[in-house]
């Protein structure tokens, strides 16, 4: 670099992700950095703010997974970073909605633009911002000298000093399961959709009336159920009983759902908290984590985390039933809380023997097996018979996620917030507590809920159940599960309803694919590794790279979503302000030295 030449940063991705990057710059640059001028280089395909995932040229059929006052880009004196505060309007206020609206996507996405070009006013001067609409394709460079961040169709590289990497949700290769399943379906005349991102999909070859086998039953589910019933022309009526009722427009395929647990996530809570919070963290907080990252040998999650993330759960959904609900309990809170607090968390047996005497319902306890395998002993003799037990099961999770009798799963709740905001210090900690967290806390709407009743009722959906398995024979693909031994379902479409897991060797993108062929270190479950202290990536000797930073879901500096709800300490945000004072002040003392 030369001296009278500006420094550079390149941002891959330029999501919600990358504009809360960047919005940390302007808020950290005034005590950081007072360099002579800066160039920072947005690269991404999709305009910025929305990215792919929140554009706004999606179905307004589609919405938010969170309540719009859930929703806030914005830091406030909860998120413990070093860095200002800049507070700012959550989605409801700025868009002037019910909080307890779910707003569709396109209004996410006009938010997130909002919040872009408000960051981009907000830079200092001297500090430019470009985007590049391309795909980057190759990062290079010395470790100690300038990089090269090379964009498809495009013959010279950006000079960068500083790269981030704020990718979003990835592409990925199938596996072999799914490069199995796709040739037969190719064979065969089938049709068979990988996983995606439902929006995405070309979902025009699953033909009216003809049955669909769907593996998943997440969010992913909810808007493929979406696109293909009301974005079809089907809709909705309510009755005299109020009951919701599905009027078919003859367009719809059947759809076959199943997955591991056979049920649709737990409905989104649909009632507010009032009185005392539980004092979270309590028994998993960030000493405990410091003691499990200093042990030479390292920790097992199974064995030496889950049952303090379990421990932490039960305290923050007892100390609200004994507070909200004492007539429910048989002891004083004083009295459970100082042996609960005695019991080491692995002594689940003395727990359990605790809670059955102080808490006399069996369904006041806290069972987490349950939740999380709600059929693990469910088994029926025919798939009819599957689907009003099924049915039931929903509209029970309904009545409870919205009547505040029930208010100790709203502070479990809480509790995963806690928990998972001390997790993702330990790092990439395997599938299943993501998989468990959303299931448990990231459900869809009530709504949604009744609207897979009406279409279960009006004969569009049916349910498969858990241990969903598939298979290809005999021209057709064939659906089993545990819950009804010894049945199948045969279809000639099979919908993966489920975001691709794409680890760094299967990912789609390029640019990821040669770092990690280059020397780029990789989780056991495939993430990129970084540092935790400010998310450097980190070469296969631990050593951090000084030029590259990398933030989401694609690394192990993922958090949980890059937005978050007002007031809860917003992860992704202390993670951003420390990358951001990070590169600020790499980029100060290098301006100092080019100055000299």
């Amino acid at each position: 670099m030369s001296g009278s030449e500006p420094l550079s940063l390149v941002i891959v991705g330029a999501g919600p992700r990358g504009t809360g990057l960047l919005e940390r710059i302007a808020a950290n640059a005034t005590e950081l950095y007072a360099g002579s001028g800066l160039d920072v280089h947005l690269v991404d395909p999709y305009l910025p703010g929305g990215g792919r995932i929140w554009r706004e040229e999606q179905p307004p059929l589609l919405w938010m997974n969170s309540q719009a006052q859930d929703v806030t880009m914005f830091t406030d004196e909860t998120v413990d970073m070093a860095g200002p505060v800049r507070e700012g309007p959550t989605l409801h206020e700025w868009a002037r909605l019910d909080g307890r609206v779910f707003a569709d996507r396109r209004r996410q996405g006009a938010y997130l633009r909002w919040v872009y070009e408000q960051t981009v006013a907000a830079l200092p001067p001297g500090i430019r911002v470009h985007h590049h609409p391309r795909r980057a394709v190759r990062v290079a460079g010395p470790r100690e000298g300038r990089q090269q961040v090379w964009l498809a169709g495009r013959p010279r590289p950006l000079l960068a000093d500083l790269v981030f990497l704020t990718l979003g949700h990835l592409e990925a290769e199938p596996d072999e399961e799914q490069r199995r399943l796709a040739a037969y379906a190719r064979d065969h005349g089938l049709v068979h959709l990988p996983p995606d991102f439902t929006a995405d999909s070309d979902l025009s070859a699953l033909a009216p009336g003809e049955p669909v086998l769907v593996r998943g039953f997440g969010l992913a589910f909810v808007d493929l159920m979406v696109l293909l019933t009301e974005g079809r022309g089907g809709r909705y009526e309510t009755d005299a009983e109020g009951q919701l009722t599905y009027r078919a427009s003859g367009r719809e395929p059947v759809l076959h759902v199943g997955s591991r647990r056979g049920v649709p996530y737990h409905s989104k809570i649909g009632y507010d908290w009032t009185g005392e919070r539980p004092p979270l963290p309590r028994f998993f907080g960030p000493e405990v984590v410091d003691g499990l990252l200093a042990r030479p040998a390292g920790f097992d999650f199974l064995r030496d985390v889950l049952p303090l993330v379990e421990k932490e759960l039960g305290f923050a959904h007892y100390h609200r039933l004994f507070a909200a609900h004492p007539d429910r309990t048989a002891m004083t809170w004083t009295d459970f809380e100082g042996r609960y607090e005695k019991y080491p968390a692995a002594d689940s047996a003395g727990i359990r023997a605790l809670v059955a005497s102080a808490v006399p319902d069996p369904a006041d306890r806290l069972d987490l097996a349950a939740l999380d395998r709600p059929l693990a002993e469910a088994r029926h003799t025919s798939y009819d018979a599957l689907q009003g037990s099924l049915r039931a099961y929903v509209e029970a999770d309904l009545t409870r996620r919205h009547d505040p009798v029930h208010s100790p799963d709203l502070a479990v709740f809480l509790g995963l917030l806690s928990v998972y905001g001390q997790l993702v210090r330990l790092g990439d900690i395997g599938p299943w507590w993501h998989g468990f967290f959303s299931h448990l806390a990231s459900g869809p709407p009530g709504p949604r809920l009744r609207q897979m009743l009406a279409l279960s009722r009006a004969g569009v959906l049916r349910f498969l159940g858990a241990g969903m398995t598939v298979s290809a024979s005999d021209g057709v693909f064939r659906a089993g599960s545990a819950s009804v031994p010894g049945e199948y379902v045969e279809a000639r479409a099979l919908v993966e309803a489920r975001l691709p897991h794409p680890t760094v060797e299967r990912t789609r993108d390029a640019l990821l694919r040669e770092l990690y062929a280059e020397g780029a270190a990789a989780t056991p479950e495939g993430l990129l590794a970084v540092d935790p202290a400010d998310a450097r990536v980190l070469d296969r000797s631990g050593t951090p790279h000084p030029r590259r930073f990398a933030l989401g879901p694609h690394s192990d500096a993922r958090g949980f979503g890059a937005f978050t709800r007002p007031r809860t300490g917003g992860l992704a945000f202390r993670q951003n302000d420390a990358t951001a004072r990070a590169a600020l002040a790499f980029l100060r003392d290098l301006s100092c030295r080019a100055a000299a």
